[in-house]
């Protein structure tokens, strides 16, 4: 078993990798409404503008250097300014 404190620390150093979100390959989000770590849980919150996207295809969240840390496949319609909710657990494997 894997103690809640480090379990936490982890969360806490993913958040610290994460630099930026990139939308569809080439959209890049770097201010975030809410990124923080609440016990093993890392929150990111951003805005995602319909000026600029009008469909989410593709989410990679990003570190300093540009290294992709984690891609998801999405189909998202966006019909006016959208605030994005992504979290991160960090749990034991099961």
């Amino acid at each position: 078993m894997i103690v809640s404190a480090l379990l936490n620390e982890l969360a806490e150093y993913v958040d610290g990798r994460i630099a930026k979100v990139v939308i569809n390959g080439s959209y890049e989000i770097s201010s975030f409404k809410v990124k923080e770590v609440t016990d093993n849980v890392l929150a990111l919150n951003y805005i995602v503008p319909v000026a600029d996207v009008s469909l989410i295809t593709s989410i990679e969240l990003k570190d300093a250097r540009n290294n992709v840390l984690t891609s998801n496949q999405v189909n998202i319609p966006i019909v006016a300014d959208h605030l994005m909710l992504q979290t991160i657990v960090v749990k034991e494997a099961e």
